[in-house]
């Protein structure tokens, strides 16, 4: 006498997954082309991009004076700025992001400066640094200091309003800031 006690449908469809399921796999590995990801493209305003579409990348290990205008420096800090800075002042800096619609008050547009903290590059590191008291603009004193250098450099290069900055001022800053 047999023993029908197996369920004999569950098996037929574990057997059927298991064909399919190497089948696919077949298919994904020995006949599907793949994705070329030189058309996936994005921009990062103010970095010069690389193929693949990421920020060009600098070694700012190598720069000694981190707060002197510096193509690098802002290539740089266009990265660190996409990274840290860019779900509230949007991509391109116009205070747009995502984070920064439900602020209040609405983050800065860089764009456009209008700064109340000062737009020279020594009040741009501080506000970095500091935070801005009474509004969303939290502290980023935790970045490393050649990383805050850059995000000025950056916020520098996409901003209309530029106050001069005063070299030795500026020279004299950098050297205690931290």
């Amino acid at each position: 006498m047999q023993n029908d006690s197996y369920n004999t449908g569950g098996f037929y469809a574990f057997l059927f997954s298991m064909v399919f399921s190497l089948g696919f796999f077949f298919y994904i590995v020995m006949i599907h082309p793949g994705v070329d990801l030189k058309e996936v493209t994005t921009t990062v305003v103010g970095a010069e991009q690389t193929l693949a579409g990421a920020p060009k990348n600098v070694d700012v290990s190598k720069i000694d004076n981190p707060w002197i205008e510096n193509e690098d420096m802002a290539a740089h800090g266009a990265k660190v700025y996409a990274n840290v800075c860019a779900v509230c002042h949007g991509p391109k800096g116009a205070g747009d992001g995502p984070a920064g619609m439900s602020l209040v008050p609405k983050p800065r547009n860089l764009i456009e400066g209008g700064w109340k903290q000062g737009g020279d590059s020594i009040s741009l590191f501080v506000t970095l640094q500091k935070g801005v008291p009474g509004s969303s603009m939290a502290p980023f004193g935790h970045l490393p200091v050649k990383d805050r250098w850059g995000l000025v450099q950056y916020m520098r290069s996409i901003t209309k309003d530029k106050p001069k900055d005063d070299p030795a001022k500026l020279e004299a800053f950098a050297k205690t800031a931290q």
